[in-house]
């Protein structure tokens, strides 16, 4: 097995970078979280501390939780990383100008040697390395939740990325336990753009009476052996998260990524799935 990173940094713990950390501390790297105020940090830390005990309860740890989550530790702000880090990974929200501000702060606060990577689902990842001094040093490392037991990373390769860059990510993404898709920087990569078209088709389909969530869902699982369906997979992603990325799509690869006009709908009721209690199916 490759080695896992000794220092990692992790810009936002909210969902997806609580999970990376988790999973990085798991392996034995020591993990650094950025997280601006003492209640997110507390918030960001829980998360961590919640994931880990479901993790042993499941039997997935070789030690104890605590002993994990001993080697997580937050920090304020981007200036608070390590400048020793081996790797730094941005999970802030789909916000363009937010990732590029954030990593290019990062790019000051850490040496040479560290590899700076995106969490980011859709956005270019060539853009996004535009902000950078250093560009080769960056790609794209998009984690999918939930990140501990996601058995894929997909690594999004950009014109500037260097060879070393890439194979630091795919050794580390092996450390993790999980299995690497390398793609080139294109808008929504592999993954996400095919699971939004799916998403898409299955909400336009609801949209037009076709079928209920649960029925298009068990097409989708029983029939092509898929392990959720795009609706309640659309609710665990989260509406607001889908039609963010479903703008960017529609704005960069055309009319086919249109979002249907009841995602508009939901959202705009604040109906964004399993995190809000409602989506396209009820979380009590």
């Amino acid at each position: 097995m490759s080695s896992a990173p000794g220092i990692v940094g992790v810009i936002g713990g909210g969902t997806m970078g609580a999970g990376i950390a988790q999973s990085f501390a798991t392996v034995g790297s020591s993990v650094v979280v950025v997280e601006s105020g003492a209640e997110a940090a507390a918030a960001a830390l829980d998360r961590i501390a919640t994931g880990l005990q479901r993790a042993a309860e499941r039997g997935k740890l070789t030690e104890p939780a605590e002993a994990v989550l001993g080697r997580v530790e937050t920090v304020p702000s981007v200036d608070g990383l390590p400048a020793d880090a081996d790797l730094v990974v941005e999970a802030v929200p789909e916000d363009p100008a937010l990732k590029a501000r954030l990593l290019t702060a990062a790019e000051q606060a850490v040496g040479e040697r560290t590899v700076l990577a995106s969490n980011t689902s859709s956005l270019s990842v060539g853009e996004l390395a535009a902000a950078l001094t250093r560009p080769g040093r960056f790609l794209g490392m998009h984690f999918f939740n939930p990140v501990p037991a996601s058995a894929l990373v997909e690594l999004v390769v950009a014109p500037d990325t260097a060879d070393e860059t890439l194979k630091a990510a795919l050794d580390w993404t092996h450390a993790l336990g999980k299995q690497d898709v390398v793609v080139r920087d294109s808008p929504g990569f592999a993954s996400s753009r095919l699971g939004l078209a799916l998403g898409l088709e299955a909400i336009r389909m609801v949209e037009e009476g076709v079928a209920e969530p649960a029925a298009i869902d068990a097409a989708m699982t029983l029939g092509y052996k898929h392990p959720m369906g795009p609706l309640r997979l659309t609710d665990l992603v989260g509406l607001d998260v889908r039609l963010a990325i479903a703008e960017y799509l529609h704005a960069t690869l055309g009319e086919r990524f249109a979002p249907p006009r009841l995602l508009r709908e939901k959202v705009a009721r604040g109906e964004l799935g399993r995190k809000t209690g409602q989506g396209f199916y009820p979380w009590p």
